[in-house]
């Protein structure tokens, strides 16, 4: 496992390779306010032993990259895939198999139907199609009323931890220890807590480079959503395998938008690398 920052533009991204370097590889794309640690080292380590090389990135303005003047400087979803280009540049890969997360899912869109030629494959996980699709349905009311239950907890682990659980679900067992030790490792490393959350605004602003359609898409793509996600409920995972040519619906039986289930992390990293 090898650490390493790469220059997008003016910003410092931390990046982290593991795996032999002559393998295929595999770009992790966290979902908005995650680090690239967010992946759990389990999903990685499996992924490795399939005869991968893994990249994690933190995306900019989380973890140990560089933080941004959002008022002056705002970006968007296309800002953000040109890090994961750059990511790609300093690693000398022409093209990867993408995997992406929530909005690290719509970024890899944005790659696939902008950037076709560097993007091998596509796993998109928990996520929704990109561009405006007022049609599908908004996170589940429970989900909604943790987060006005939680509007008055202190930042931190706890808050977050909380916020995970609410994520996972009730199904499938939540791996509590699991994501406290990767949350308090998060907060930690995080060079400005805060700043995550222009993720948020980033996905706010009107672009139309998301707006081209989904069917201009020539990688083989397999869409993985949870029947439990609370965020985005299956009808997105379903309209998005439906809006991609050929892409493959997995159906994870209770799985919520969170990976911290015993064995979960695996069975995702098999989907990955089938």
């Amino acid at each position: 496992m090898t650490e390493t920052f790469v220059s997008s533009g003016p910003l410092s991204l931390w990046t982290e390779r593991t795996g032999d370097p002559g393998h295929p590889a595999v770009l992790l794309i966290a979902g908005a306010a995650a680090q690239g640690i967010a992946f759990p080292d389990t999903m990685v380590n499996r992924l490795v032993a399939r005869g991968r090389q893994v990249i994690r990135f933190d995306h900019r303005d989380t973890g140990r990259s560089s933080t941004v003047d959002f008022d002056r400087h705002p970006y968007a979803i296309g800002d953000l895939a040109g890090d994961c280009r750059a990511v790609l540049d300093a690693y000398g890969l022409a093209a990867a198999q993408l995997a992406g997360a929530s909005m690290g899912g719509v970024i890899a869109q944005w790659l696939a139907v902008h950037e076709p030629a560097r993007v091998r494959s596509l796993t998109l996980l928990g996520t929704t199609p990109m561009g405006r699709h007022p049609d599908l349905p908004g996170p589940s009311q429970r989900f909604l009323d943790h987060l006005s239950e939680q509007s008055g907890m202190t930042p931190g682990p706890e808050a977050d931890i909380a916020l995970f659980r609410a994520m996972n679900g009730d199904v499938l067992p939540f791996d509590e220890p699991a994501a406290r030790a990767m949350l308090e490792l998060a907060w930690s490393r995080a060079a400005d807590p805060a700043a995550a959350a222009n993720h948020h605004r980033a996905g706010r602003i009107f672009a139309p480079d998301c707006l081209v359609p989904l069917s201009t898409i020539t990688a083989p793509t397999t869409v993985v959503h949870g029947d439990e996600d609370p965020l985005f409920p299956l009808a997105h995972g379903e309209a998005l395998a439906a809006a991609i040519p050929g892409a493959r619906l997995e159906v994870v039986p209770g799985m919520g938008h969170v990976y911290f289930s015993p064995g979960l992390p695996e069975r995702l990293a098999d989907l990955i690398a089938g």
